[in-house]
C-alpha cells in the first residue's frame, strides 16, 4: 500500500510535523510512504525523518531552487504573479491562510489530481478541504485534525461542515475532539480518535537534579506563555535559584521578552529557539509546564513523560486531561489561573520525593503511547474505512 501525507511545511519545527514524521517513519516499515510538503524554504527538514520515507515539495522557495527569481522557477513571471495573489481555494480565515497563494492553489490541485497513491492523509483544515474536493475517488482520503475544533474561525467551521463530507474519514488526536466533530459534521463521514505516538528508541532521562522548569511550543497567545511568566514570578519569590526555559518560535517572542523584563524575571527566564532535539532539552529539566489556553493532543506531554519529567498543565479544553493523571505523573490545575500553576510548580520543587515518584510514573505513562501501537491503530482504521467504502460503492 502506498500512503501519501501532505503537510503545509515539512521543513519547520512544530508538533504536526513532528508527529507526522514519526507516524510516517513507522508506517514505512510496512508500506511505501511519502510526504509531500507544499512549501520548502530549507535544504533539509529541521526534524529527523526516516530514510525510508520519501520527501518532496511543491513550491521550492530556496535561492537557486524553484523559488521566485531563481533559474529553475517554473513558468516564469506567471508563477511569480500567482505567488503574490491570495488563495481562492483555502478559507480566508484558515489559521495559515497567509502562507497559501494562488500559486499553491495551482500546485496543490495539480498534485492531488495526479496523485498515485492508495491513501492520502492531509494534515490541516485547508488541505483537508482541498483533498475532499480534488483528490481522485480511487484514493482513500483521510483528513487529519491537529487543531481543536473550537479554535477554528466560524467561517472555517462552515466550510468544514460543507466540505468534509468529501473525505472518506477524519481523524482527531483526542476522544473529546472526536465527539465535537461528530456533533458538528453531517452524518456519513466517520471520525476516529487516534493519538500521536512516541518514536521508538532510547530517550534521554532527566536526573531530576537541575533546577530548571521547561516549556515548549509556538510563541502565540494560545500557548499561554504569558500566564506561565506570571506564575513563575511566584516560583522565583520562593526559589530564586530556579530557571525557566521556553523553547519555540513565533510572533510573541518580543512581547514575552518585554513581559519577563517587566516582571523582574530577566535573570530567571530564557527564551530559547525552537529545537530539533526537544527531548534532549526536556531531559535537562526537572518539570515541564504546559500553560496552554487550549491544547490538542499535547505531544510535548508524552515526550516529557518519556524523559522522566512530570508535567504541570492547565486543565484546558481537550488534550492534557486525556494524558496527565492528576497526582500520578503530573498535576492539572484550573485553566488560566497563574496562581494555581505556580502553587503546583512550587509543590514539585519543594518535595523532591514526590517529584521523583512522579518522574517514575511518567516513564510508565509514556509506554502507553508507542508509535508501533499507533501505527497498528491507523492500519485498522484504514482497513475499516476501505471495507465500508467498498460496501457502499
Amino acid at each position: 500500500m502506498k500512503i501519501t501525507f501532505m503537510l503545509l511545511d515539512a521543513f519547520t519545527v512544530d508538533g504536526t510535523v513532528r508527529s507526522t514524521f514519526t507516524l510516517a517513519g513507522e508506517l514505512a516499515r510496512r508500506h511505501e510512504v511519502e510526504i509531500v510538503s507544499v512549501l520548502r524554504d530549507a535544504e533539509r527538514p529541521a526534524l529527523p525523518l526516516s530514510a525510508r520515507v520519501r520527501l518532496r515539495s511543491l513550491v521550492d522557495r530556496r535561492a537557486g531552487g524553484s523559488g521566485r527569481g531563481a533559474p529553475g522557477w517554473p513558468f516564469g513571471g506567471r508563477a511569480a504573479r500567482l505567488l503574490d495573489e491570495p488563495s481562492a481555494l483555502v478559507p480566508a480565515r484558515e489559521r495559515c491562510y497567509d502562507r497559501f497563494s494562488a500559486w499553491t492553489d495551482e500546485r496543490i490541485t495539480r498534485a492531488l489530481r495526479r496523485l498515485r497513491a492508495d491513501v492520502l492523509v492531509t494534515t490541516r483544515a485547508g488541505l483537508n478541504l482541498l483533498a475532499a474536493r480534488h483528490a481522485p475517488r480511487r484514493v482513500l482520503r483521510i483528513g487529519q485534525e491537529h487543531l481543536r475544533l473550537g479554535l477554528n474561525d466560524p467561517g472555517v467551521l462552515a466550510e468544514i461542515e460543507r466540505g468534509y463530507s468529501g473525505l472518506d474519514a477524519l481523524t482527531t488526536s483526542t476522544a473529546a475532539d472526536r465527539r465535537d466533530y461528530l456533533r458538528r459534521l453531517p452524518g456519513g463521514t466517520p471520525v476516529y480518535a487516534i493519538g500521536n505516538g512516541l518514536a521508538g528508541g532510547l530517550y534521554p532521562r532527566s536526573r531530576q537534579d537541575n533546577r530548571v522548569v521547561v516549556a515548549a511550543g509556538r510563541l502565540v497567545r494560545l500557548k499561554g506563555h504569558d500566564l506561565l511568566l506570571e506564575a513563575f514570578t511566584k516560583v522565583v519569590e520562593k526559589h530564586p535559584d530556579w530557571r525557566l526555559r521556553i523553547y519555540g518560535a513565533g510572533p510573541r517572542r518580543d512581547a514575552l521578552r518585554s513581559l519577563a523584563t517587566r516582571l523582574g524575571l530577566y535573570n530567571n527566564v530564557l527564551l530559547m529557539n525552537a529545537t530539533g532535539d526537544l527531548e534532549g532539552e526536556i531531559a535537562k529539566a526537572s518539570v515541564l509546564a504546559l500553560p496552554s489556553r487550549g491544547e490538542g493532543f499535547g505531544m510535548t506531554i508524552i515526550e516529557a513523560f518519556a524523559c522522566g519529567v512530570p508535567v504541570v498543565a492547565f486543565d484546558c479544553p481537550l488534550g492534557p486531561r486525556e494524558l496527565v493523571t492528576d497526582g500520578h505523573d503530573g498535576f492539572l490545575v484550573p485553566p488560566e489561573e497563574p496562581a494555581a500553576l505556580a502553587e503546583a510548580l512550587i509543590r514539585l520543587i519543594d518535595d523532591e520525593e514526590l517529584r521523583l515518584r512522579m518522574a517514575a510514573n511518567a516513564r510508565e505513562s509514556a509506554s502507553r503511547h508507542g508509535i508501533a501501537d499507533i501505527a497498528d491503530a491507523w492500519e485498522s482504521m484504514l482497513a475499516e474505512v476501505r471495507l465500508a467504502r467498498s460496501k457502499g460503492a
